[in-house]
């Protein structure tokens, strides 16, 4: 069975939020998390999605849930609330 998190929220400047997203890959790594797709709204490309591939659930939810990561998306121009959801396939 595979895990996925899907993850969707508005950043103020699309190229200042992707240095971030960026620079934040390792600690995704470290949580089990594979990159998969970054996509942008066609109508509003301010809002962000991010298909991530997750080796294991709970990690995925700690990570997700971390004061971490919350740092990280404010610093980095998040918006809005994040939707995070969690799918197996």
């Amino acid at each position: 069975m595979s895990h996925f998190v899907i993850v969707r929220h508005q950043v103020r400047d699309f190229p200042a939020w992707k240095i971030a997203f960026d620079a934040h890959a390792g600690k995704r790594r470290e949580s089990g998390l594979t990159d998969r797709q970054l996509l942008r709204n066609a109508d509003n490309t301010s809002e962000v999605v991010i298909v991530l591939q997750a080796a294991d659930l709970s990690r995925a939810r700690a990570f997700a849930a971390s004061d971490d990561l919350r740092q990280t998306m404010q610093a980095a121009g998040v918006i809005d609330r994040p939707d995070i959801t969690f799918l197996d396939d």
